[in-house]
């Protein structure tokens, strides 16, 4: 990792990690770290591939190839799981990250996307952003982990964003563009149990469960963060950001709440307690995706014009 000695007020600024140059379109998005192994995967979707960080040695290590317009990256440390939406051939492959390599690729709805994980019942849910205008509209598929099979797809109101689940009530929280809403979703019949939540902010895109204080934390397109009981939906309280957010990740020690903002390049440090922005770093024009390593308290934002990661140290 190349230092720099650059430092901030609260995020410092330890130095790069260089990554593969670009071989076509896309950049990089989304991320998920295995403490454990003390790894990172990043979906290089310009190169089809996941790359991987030693974060211990804080350098490239390798790439996963072969999954085509690879979107999402989630890793389950209980059960040795990397996951990935591969949205180029509407797969998610599920793989051990000893081994990185041999997934399983199991068919799934349109332009897979994002994660999320139900470890007790083996159960994987694939938000689809699917292709109206061609036929195929944005669903869920639920996946049988275990099984490698696909249990169903459930056609979803609009656009589907980023996924969570919530182990305390046992759901996925699934976000919704446009009607702006969270869908909540019970793995073990959906059908069934399925309900949304609306947002009143345009564009739901990142979200992260706060299980401390049973919130939702919500980033929209409209450039606002809203909050909202995990129990009930009631919207607790919003706040504006810097710009339009992409990718967020909870620092729960510190009760952090990080927001990639791809325009201007930027990352807002919000206190969720205070509910105010602490602070907003710098990172480069397009860098929409971050990952977070909660044992080290360090930030990776992936910057798309320099093909590196930047890399941040919070205090605690």
């Amino acid at each position: 990792m190349k230092k720099t000695g650059v430092e901030l007020t609260r995020l410092t600024l330890l130095g790069h990690v260089e990554l593969p140059a670009h071989r076509g379109e896309g950049g990089f998005d989304h991320a998920s770290t295995d403490h454990g192994r003390g790894r990172l995967y990043v979906a290089h979707t310009a190169n089809d591939a996941v790359d991987v960080i030693d974060i211990k040695e804080g350098r490239y290590f390798a790439s996963i190839e072969d999954l085509r317009g690879v979107a999402g990256a989630l890793v389950h440390e209980g059960e040795d799981l990397l996951f990935t939406s591969n949205r180029g051939e509407n797969t998610v492959a599920i793989m051990s990250p000893a081994s990185e390599g041999s997934p399983i690729k199991v068919v799934v709805g349109h332009r897979p996307n994002g994660l999320a994980y139900d470890p007790e019942r083996g159960v994987l849910l694939c938000a689809n952003v699917g292709d109206p205008g061609g036929g195929h509209p944005p669903s869920v598929t639920l996946v049988d982990v275990r099984a490698g099979r696909p249990l169903a797809t459930y056609p979803m109101p609009g656009r589907t964003r980023w996924a969570i689940f919530d182990p305390e009530q046992r759901l996925f929280f699934v976000n919704i563009a446009d009607p702006p809403r969270i869908a909540v979703i019970g793995p073990g019949n959906p059908e069934q149990g399925e309900r949304y939540i609306d947002i009143p902010a345009r564009g739901p895109h990142g979200l992260e469960l706060d299980p401390s204080g049973h919130r939702l934390l919500c980033a929209c397109d409209g450039g606002n963060l809203v909050s909202l009981d995990s129990r009930s939906g009631e919207v607790l309280a919003t706040l504006k950001l810097t710009g339009a957010p992409d990718v967020v990740f909870l620092n729960r020690s510190l009760g952090h709440l990080y927001v990639a903002i791809g325009d201007p390049g930027v990352i807002d440090v919000i206190d969720i307690d205070a509910w105010k922005t602490v602070e907003v770093v710098p990172t480069e024009r397009g860098a929409h995706t971050l990952a977070h390593d909660e044992d080290a308290n360090r930030v990776y934002a992936f910057l798309p014009l320099t093909h590196r990661a930047a890399v941040f140290q919070e205090e605690a």
